[in-house]
């Protein structure tokens, strides 16, 4: 389960203040568990985890039997933001960093859709051609652009190289259950299909089968994630103020009203950056409007330490840091003693890696607190798809909070149309 340590906040709020804004968090969870507020029919993630049952992974499940039939050893996810960043986030967290150098087993899935890079784009046909692929698609509308444009590319390179029969069996899409582009077209060509619902939007779609088929095709255990949602979602249901999802949504609220406007994810170990990058939309989607909301960054100690360390260090004072941390490693490495020691590290000789990466992060913490940075720390205990699927459910749960606190609809984004306004008519796209 996930846990929650705001210690490293004491020193720049008053108790009394915090215990104000538990009691504004908690009116902001009844609102969000009652459905009244805006964007109440957005709503459906909330109970999601608890009403997905073995017909539901066994569906996902068939896609990986199918293709595995067919020898399918590269898998292209099209989609963009929600569609895709939680497939990704997981898949990064749960492989082996170097996975690819050693020749694992199983289909390699990859991502497009996401850019508009033609050198990325010219990249990934190349891959197509040295491998034995198939595609899952993954859009409401199907018209996209950025997702439309690669769909349109990796469909006609398969419907070319296996004919048009056999690419429909290498073709999955993950779309609306009854209108839009993608749907037509996946009835008249007789692709495989699951439905994106209505009442969940992209960010909070990483447990539909949008995050689930790709995480299963990586080879994960879905049914572990989901159980660890599902756990996540009795437990954060509590009206408490010891709710860790009520107590983090009134921290950081406190700490916004109080002029940090910037927040910065931080996690000591690198399979996490993706889960920042899941984070940064999350939050900068569902706060970020009426000229308001909470700046979210991300970084990976303690590599980003030699870059932005610095500025964390002793720059403008308008941010502070959520770190979520691993609590057990899931190898053990420990550093030998050198006869001539020329590098000065014989005094950390038979000590593990990880003790090392756990004095690194307390250190920090304590160096950042000093520096007028105040820490939220948000424990699991190990980073496997149990808790994955926790720490998925807790940050969309504190995210709904956290955006009626800040008197926001945490489930539109008006303002993501601007730039494709702009981009339809320099493309000179009919209408506009």
């Amino acid at each position: 389960m996930v846990n929650i340590d705001l210690t490293g906040c004491d020193s720049f709020v008053k108790k009394e203040q915090f215990n104000e804004y538990v009691n504004k968090a908690l009116a902001a969870q009844k609102v969000l568990q009652e459905e009244s507020g805006a964007g109440n029919d957005f709503l459906g993630w909330q109970h999601l985890p608890s009403s997905i049952g073995k017909a539901e992974l066994d569906d996902c499940l068939s896609v990986v039997d199918r293709w595995l039939e067919r020898e399918i050893d590269l898998v292209v996810v099209i989609g963009i933001g929600g569609s895709y960043l939680g497939a990704k986030a997981a898949i990064e967290a749960l492989s082996h960093t170097f996975a690819c150098q050693l020749g694992s087993h199983g289909p390699k899935v990859v991502f497009a859709g996401e850019n508009l890079s033609e050198d990325y784009t010219a990249e990934l046909l190349d891959l197509l051609r040295v491998r034995n692929p198939a595609c899952v698609v993954i859009s409401k509308s199907g018209t996209t652009t950025e997702p439309a444009v690669a769909f349109r590319l990796v469909k006609s390179y398969l419907e070319q190289t296996y004919g048009k029969k056999e690419a429909c069996e290498r073709i999955v899409a993950i779309t609306d259950k009854a209108r839009g582009a993608l749907k037509s077209l996946a009835n008249q060509e007789g692709y495989k299909t699951f439905v994106i619902e209505d009442n969940i939007g992209g960010r909070f779609s990483v447990l539909t089968p949008v995050g689930l088929v790709p995480i299963a095709l990586a080879g994960f255990d879905i049914a572990a994630m989901v159980r660890g949602a599902q756990d996540a979602e009795k437990a954060l249901f509590a009206a408490s103020g010891e709710n860790p999802a009520v107590r983090y949504a009134a921290m950081r609220n406190l700490l916004y009203d109080d002029g940090k406007k910037v927040e910065l994810f931080a996690s000591f170990h690198p399979k996490l950056q993706y889960l920042g990058e899941w984070l940064k939309q999350l939050f900068g989607e569902s706060e970020g409007k009426d000229g308001k909301g909470i700046f979210p960054a991300s970084v990976i100690f303690t590599t980003d330490l030699h870059s932005m360390g610095q500025y964390i260090q002793e720059g403008e004072r308008m941010l502070f840091e959520t770190v979520i941390t691993i609590d057990n490693a899931q190898r053990e490495v420990t550093i030998p003693s050198d006869e001539q020691n020329l590098d000065g590290l014989n005094y950390l000789a038979g000590k593990h890696v990880e003790h090392c990466n756990r004095m690194a992060q307390l250190g920090t913490k304590m160096a950042h607190i000093d520096g007028g940075v105040p820490n939220i720390d948000i424990h699991v205990e190990k980073l496997d798809e149990y808790n994955l699927g926790c720490l998925f459910y807790f940050f969309e749960k504190v995210c709904g909070i956290s955006a009626y606190v800040l008197g926001v609809n945490p489930f539109n984004q008006p303002g993501v149309e601007a730039y494709k306004k702009n981009m339809f008519k320099l493309l000179e796209k009919p209408g506009y």
